[in-house]
């Protein structure tokens, strides 16, 4: 006949009391940097551990700023929404695409000028002078 295992509660209370006395890692292993000077650590689960998830963290540049902005890869390997860490390729290719939508976006807003004021129905919607309002129609 299998062993059923116990369900004692001073079995885990011994336990949990014998594992708080093994020493454990306080200093995590660095993972990487991005691209704004932030470092990255992480101290993982083992099997002695009563912890689920690793524990995560990163460092600012500047001590005690956390103001600094994060990159959205590195965000959600803090979060625990991907298991691997981000490459630095793949920062690099994303920071990149991100710098030309701002200036994608500045060119747009230059080209455009301001919204027209606002009115009441489909005249609402600002006019841009290279934007036709109606597809296939012409330009005024």
């Amino acid at each position: 006949m299998a062993q059923v295992p116990s369900r004692s509660i001073w079995k885990k209370i011994i336990t949990n009391f014998v594992n708080s006395l093994k020493p454990r890692q306080f200093k995590g292993d660095y993972i990487g940097s991005d691209l704004f000077g932030n470092k990255y650590f992480e101290i993982p689960v083992n099997s002695s551990s009563s912890r689920s998830r690793p524990s995560r963290w990163f460092e600012p540049p500047i001590k005690d700023d956390f103001q600094n902005e994060l990159s959205a890869e590195w965000e959600s390997w803090l979060r625990g929404r991907r298991k691997l860490p981000p490459t630095d390729e793949e920062v690099a290719k994303n920071y990149a695409i991100m710098q030309l939508k701002k200036k994608n976006a500045i060119e747009v807003d230059a080209k455009g000028g301001k919204p027209s004021v606002m009115e009441a129905g489909l005249e609402s919607f600002p006019q841009r002078s290279g934007f036709e309002r109606v597809p296939g129609a012409k330009f005024k």
